[in-house]
């Protein structure tokens, strides 16, 4: 099982596959290369008039080697995971569910082995640079998929692997818009009908799960019961094929009776039994984090940078409060900030005041979608980078994705023929009482959710992935770096309020961003590489990164839940300003030729980056 469902190489552009005629038949365990089949020669030889002699196949060189390799993984990889391969766009597989079983990541794991070997026997020397790229990043992700089956084992170590697989493979058939409203109805039975195996599995593998993760699945679950008896059917109830929309009702009952099944195994069977670690452990999280970044970091160096740039972000913070002060407080003489403590109480007041400014549940949506608005007009008139022609739609979260974050940008997969993006905002969960959704919203005030909008939407992720669903590198692309991608995003908040995006209101909600990022990284070291507690980790996130109780409470949820991920933002951001800091001195620099530059190549892991943008 592969981290996230990303390209190819230029100079292999013509040898690999294409989105539009992909095939998808599965290489044998091993990937093994096809060949003739005997009884075609036996029947030439034997024919009275032989035709003339076939020329002898040219010897495989390097490029055609990897080029054949790179697509029979692909192939292989998107017949093997259907949900990932909806996602990147591939719609072969719409009907069908990976097999989670131990027989099924068994032959997964057959496939893998064979696949590395076979790249491992390929000299990367002999490739050009986008090749060698593609090298590099195919290893990474193979060996990637072998930890995660061998010592991660996921879907028997957390249920919420099987609540999220479900909402993955559910949604972009009842949100996209690809194919026809028949052809996405039909597939659409096909994947309701398969759910009853799904938790068939997940029941027989589940076994000690730390209790957190049952909780967060119990959650979950209840949104997918939810989608399964109302949501699910909303798009395809007009639709004249009678028999098919009664084949799609029938077909949701069962789901959801079978989610109902699991809901009950999960609050009577699994949850008394949840008492597993939660925590990955140091030598774990070492190989995770290494594998996430592609890079052979120092986790603990990682931590020591991350405290470097808290610090130095909370001194910029002062200075920034100081130009808001009269703005925000034009009777007030501005305060001393001759200690520590003073100037944290500057900052916090600073916010404090921002935060009285904030959206409602019944705003935030359509806050979010003018915001999107203003910030294409605003990189447009400073030609920032170049703006692809997409609409990037906004949306309310479906409830079956909340409890982890609160915004995320779905974009089409690069195999996608048509485009489609969402930045989807999540409103507060409808059992949080008054006083924690204050406090939610003074922490995404209206200043916030502009600095948000920007990472999320324009320029940040939308933006990205619209250029990297154009780089002919399809394996590049399904198996995008998210160190990239999301470095990527928090630069772009860096470089729009340098321009002046929302002025110093929005700065220094950047600024708190910068320090979210660095304590997202301690806490990722913290809870898996260390024994942080909760009060330590809450401490962090609201005495040093100025973070409100509610925001710190979920940020401290998601750290539990997750791992690795959250150092990529870190990681990125820190690699992306030493790459610019490294180009800006060359002769002839332009940030939109930078900026274009950066985004040309998809979206790379940032080690190979710097080799692509060299000054």
């Amino acid at each position: 099982m592969l981290r996230a469902p990303t390209r190819r190489s230029a100079a292999l552009a013509t040898m690999l596959i294409t989105a539009s005629t992909i095939t998808l038949s599965c290489s044998p365990a091993g990937g093994a290369p096809p060949v003739q089949a005997e009884g075609a020669l036996a029947s030439t030889e034997s024919s009275s008039a032989p035709g003339p002699v076939a020329p002898p196949a040219p010897p495989d060189t390097p490029d055609r080697a990897f080029a054949s390799l790179a697509e029979r993984f692909l192939s292989g990889y998107l017949a093997r995971e259907p949900v990932a391969a909806t996602e990147a766009g591939e719609h072969a597989h719409d009907a069908r569910w990976p097999d989670r079983s131990d027989e099924g990541e068994a032959e997964a794991r057959r496939f893998y082995v064979g696949l590395l070997e076979e790249l491992d026997r390929i000299p990367a020397s002999a490739l050009d640079m986008q090749g060698r790229v593609d090298h590099a990043m195919l290893g990474n992700q193979l060996r990637y998929a072998l930890f995660a089956i061998d010592e991660l084992r996921e879907a028997s170590a957390s249920p919420l692997y099987s609540t999220r697989l479900v909402g993955d493979g559910l949604d972009p058939l009842v949100t996209r818009s690809f194919g026809t409203p028949s052809s996405r109805a039909k597939s659409l039975v096909g994947r309701l009908e398969g759910i009853p195996a799904i938790v068939a599995v997940a029941k027989k593998r589940l076994g000690r799960p730390p209790r957190l993760h049952t909780e967060t699945a119990i959650v979950q679950n209840r949104g997918l019961i939810s989608l399964c008896r109302g949501d699910v059917l909303a798009p395809y109830g007009k639709l004249p094929d009678a028999a098919l929309v009664s084949q799609l009702a029938a077909a949701s009952e069962r789901a959801a009776k079978a989610l109902e099944d699991f809901q009950s195994f999960l609050e009577k069977d699994l949850l008394p039994r949840s008492d597993g670690e939660i925590r990955l452990g140091r030598a774990r999280f070492e190989k995770k984090l290494r594998f996430y970044l592609d890079d052979d970091v120092d986790v603990d160096g990682i931590a020591k940078g991350a405290r470097a740039l808290l610090e130095r972000t909370q001194a910029e913070m002062v200075e920034t409060s100081k130009q808001l002060w009269p703005t925000l407080f034009p009777k007030r003489k501005l305060p001393t900030t001759t200690t520590q403590v003073d100037r944290k109480a500057l900052v916090r007041e600073v916010l404090a005041a921002l935060g009285d400014d904030h959206p409602t549940n019944e705003t935030i949506v359509s806050e979010a979608r003018d915001l999107v608005q203003k910030a294409t007009a605003f990189v447009r008139e400073r030609d920032i980078v170049r703006v692809p022609d997409e609409v990037c739609q906004v949306i309310e979260m479906p409830e079956y994705r909340r409890g982890v974050s609160i915004a995320y940008c779905d974009a089409s997969g690069p195999l996608e023929e048509r485009a489609e993006t969402f930045y989807a905002i999540a409103p507060t969960p409808n059992d949080w009482d008054d006083k924690r959704r204050l406090s939610f919203y003074r922490e995404y005030n209206r200043s916030m959710l502009a600095d948000l909008t920007v990472h999320e939407a324009m320029p940040g992720h939308f933006l990205q992935l619209m250029h990297n669903n154009r780089f002919p590198s399809k394996l590049r692309a399904v198996f995008s770096s998210g160190p990239f991608v999301e470095g990527w995003a928090v630069y772009s908040e860096w470089v729009m309020a340098k321009h002046g995006f929302g002025g110093p209101k929005v700065r220094i909600q950047r600024e708190k961003m910068v320090l979210r990022l660095a304590v997202n990284a301690l806490l990722d070291h913290g809870v898996h590489a260390g024994t942080m507690t909760e009060a330590e980790g809450l401490a962090l996130m609201t005495n040093e990164a100025f973070q409100e109780e509610g925001e710190a409470v979920g940020k401290w949820k998601r750290a539990l839940l997750t791992s690795a991920q959250l150092t990529t933002y870190y990681y990125g951001f820190t690699e992306m300003m030493k790459l610019r800091a490294a180009n800006e001195g060359a002769p002839g620099f332009t940030e939109r030729a930078f900026h274009d530059k950066v985004l040309s190549f998809g979206s790379p892991s940032m080690r190979h980056l710097r080799d692509l943008v060299r000054p």
